[in-house]
């Protein structure tokens, strides 16, 4: 679904240049979730960028679907965009006067869609989050509500590659393991493509495959089934 071909970024400063991306090579298939993990600098950062067409690659190919999209301009980006993805943040990103369930219309009023206020409330309902909460504001909803209607907003347009950027990173031990399970269960259930970028190796273990990545560079690739099975080897 998903393939890098030696994906280059480099960003032209007043210091010089910046080489975010050196030669990536990634593939991703349907329904895969996946982990993208690194410390600050790695360029994991750049690479969600990438893969949900907010920039694009100063080298290399992106092939989404088999069709190189590497060199689309603003607006066909930004058509793709809205139709194959959807985004969750760390800092949820929601409209402070707004309610619940107009935040998750609000991708549908982009699209002139009529059936919005239907459509955002199921979307709520798929989070977990009943009609009892859908008239609430942020200040009236938990961290983890405020990510489960992210969440929802990202699910709403029915994407097929939800990109996901340190979606635990302001929640609490038990709140992150129930916002990784709800990501599990669109993968299993609904067969959307979760990427996630986490520096957290616990919420890493969580998805299916972590990537990683270190000054740029994918310098490992790995099914977290098979690091289990090597660390209770190791271990043993």
């Amino acid at each position: 679904m998903i393939e890098l071909q030696e994906v280059a970024k480099t960003y032209v400063t007043g210091a010089g240049p910046v080489h975010a991306l050196r030669g990536a090579d990634l593939k991703i298939t349907r329904g895969e979730f996946v982990a993208i993990m690194g410390q600050s600098g790695s360029g994991k950062t750049t690479m969600m960028n990438i893969l949900g067409l907010l920039d694009r690659p100063t080298g290399g190919r992106y092939l989404l679907e088999g069709s190189d999209v590497s060199d689309l301009d603003a607006d066909e980006r930004a058509r793709l965009r809205g139709r194959e993805f959807g985004f969750v943040f760390q800092a949820y990103n929601l409209v402070p006067r707004l309610s619940a369930i107009e935040q998750v219309e609000l991708p549908l009023v982009y699209q002139g869609a009529k059936d919005r206020r239907e459509r955002a409330a199921a979307a709520l309902e798929r989070v977990g989050l009943s009609v009892e909460f859908h008239r609430r504001g942020p200040t009236q909803l938990s961290g983890g509500q405020q990510q489960r209607v992210a969440i929802a907003r990202s699910i709403v347009v029915e994407p097929r590659v939800i990109l996901a950027d340190e979606p635990t990173g302001a929640l609490d031990t038990a709140t992150s393991a129930e916002v990784m399970a709800l990501f599990r269960d669109l993968v299993q259930r609904h067969g959307i493509t979760v990427i996630i970028v986490t520096h957290e190796a616990e919420i890493a273990a969580l998805t299916d495959r972590i990537v990683r990545m270190v000054d740029g560079r994918i310098v490992g690739d790995v099914e977290t089934r098979l690091l289990a099975r090597g660390q209770q080897e190791a271990s043993a």
